[in-house]
C-alpha cells in the first residue's frame, strides 16, 4: 500500500467521523408543541367513596435545553382533567376541572443515536386549577369550599425522540392534598406526543 492510498484512507475516515459527529449534534435549545391524554385519579381516605381513573387531555408548548446527554425541559400545558368517584350505593360521578400545568424536568438520554434518543426524566409540576365541577358530590362538598387551586406534583417517566418527534410516558402524583378538608392527593398516568419546530 503506497503513501497516496494511506492518505486517501485517512482522509475518508476523517470525513466519515466528522459526518457522524455532526449528525448526532442536537441544537442547544429546542422549542416545540405537544398534546396528549391522561388517566387521572383522586386518591381519597374516605372508606365509603371509591376513586377511579378517568380520561383527560392536555395541549401546549415545550422547550428543551440540551447539555450533551443531559437536558432540562420546561412545558406550559392547558389540561382538561377528569376523575371518577363512586359513593357506596350511588352512581358514579365524573369530576371535571381545567388546569394550567407547568412541568420542569431534568432528563438523561441513556441511548443517543442519529435519529433516535431514549430518555429518562424526573421533576416537578406546578398545577393551577382554573375552574372545577366537583360540587355535585355531597361527600366532598365541604372540601370543595376550601379547594386549593395550586398544587405541586412529582413527575417522572420514560421518553423517546424520533427525529423531531418526541413521545413521553409519565406518572404524576401530588405532594400535598387538594385541600385541608378533603384529603386527596391527585395522581395521573399520561402519554404525550410533541414536535420540535426548531
Amino acid at each position: 500500500m503506497n503513501r497516496k492510498t494511506i492518505l486517501s484512507c485517512v482522509v475518508l475516515f476523517a470525513m466519515m467521523l466528522s459526518k457522524m459527529v455532526f449528525a448526532q449534534e442536537q441544537p442547544r435549545i429546542q422549542i416545540g408543541i405537544k398534546g396528549g391524554s391522561s388517566l387521572n385519579k383522586l386518591n381519597t381516605e374516605l372508606a365509603d367513596l371509591d376513586d377511579k381513573y378517568a380520561l383527560g387531555l392536555h395541549l401546549g408548548g415545550m422547550a428543551r435545553v440540551n447539555f450533551g446527554s443531559a437536558y432540562i425541559q420546561g412545558e406550559a400545558l392547558f389540561s382538561k382533567r377528569k376523575a371518577a368517584l363512586k359513593p357506596q350505593g350511588q352512581t358514579e360521578t365524573k369530576l371535571k376541572w381545567n388546569a394550567i400545568d407547568i412541568p420542569l424536568m431534568v432528563g438523561y438520554k441513556f441511548i443517543q443515536q442519529q435519529d433516535m434518543n431514549l430518555r429518562i426524566f424526573a421533576g416537578a409540576v406546578y398545577n393551577y386549577t382554573l375552574n372545577d365541577n366537583l360540587s355535585p358530590l355531597k361527600a366532598i362538598k365541604e372540601g370543595v369550599k376550601h379547594f386549593d387551586k395550586s398544587n405541586i406534583q412529582f413527575t417522572g417517566g420514560l421518553g423517546v425522540d424520533i427525529q423531531k418527534f418526541s413521545i413521553d410516558l409519565r406518572y404524576e402524583r401530588g405532594f400535598s392534598d387538594l385541600s385541608n378538608s378533603f384529603k386527596s392527593k391527585p395522581q395521573a398516568f399520561s402519554i404525550g406526543v410533541g414536535y420540535f419546530l426548531f
